[in-house]
């Protein structure tokens, strides 16, 4: 007999993602994605052929222009064959409406990163301290709009400035 949840589940069409949280001079790079109608890193869709920490360096370089490394590289076993990539710090799974009302899900492969180039981004890109984030600001998206990052989005945030810290 077959769990009608799990069956329920599969009929879901899901992609995969892979995300960004970009931290330099302690700060977390965040933007208004209006789709979402939420502040978030840079970040989108593996491609074919591509594996996640390929699809989050090419995201992030498309998407701000910035170079970055994975800063949590650490890989899980000493191997030389078969090769290894960075594992993320976290695997989550969104649920996405499209425009028609209708819902996807994104298996999305989160990273922690930091620049490795200058830092020059394009307009939409802000740079939010870790007590923006901690006292939940909310962030300008316009005149008449101001929005708190949701609460992965800081709990993420939080942990990667915590993380690079660490390193640095």
């Amino acid at each position: 007999m077959v769990n009608s949840s799990y069956s329920d589940e599969l009929a879901i069409t899901r992609h995969f993602t892979s995300t960004g949280y970009i931290v330099s001079k302690g700060r977390v790079l965040l933007h208004w994605h209006p789709k979402v109608k939420a502040f978030l890193p840079p970040g989108g869709h593996v491609e074919i052929n591509e594996d996640p920490v390929q699809a989050v360096l090419r995201e992030v370089k498309e998407e701000t222009g910035l170079l970055v490394e994975i800063i949590n590289s650490e890989l899980p076993i000493k191997s030389s064959y078969p090769a290894q990539i960075s594992p993320p710090i976290t695997i989550m799974i969104e649920d996405i409406t499209d425009a028609d009302g209708s819902i996807h899900q994104h298996i999305d492969f989160i990273y922690f990163c930091r620049p490795i180039t200058d830092v020059i981004l394009d307009e939409g890109w802000i740079w939010v301290t870790e007590r923006q984030i901690t006292d939940r600001v909310p962030l300008k998206v316009s005149e008449n709009l101001v929005v708190p990052p949701p609460e992965d989005v800081r709990s993420l945030s939080l942990r990667a400035l915590s993380l690079v810290e660490e390193i640095d």
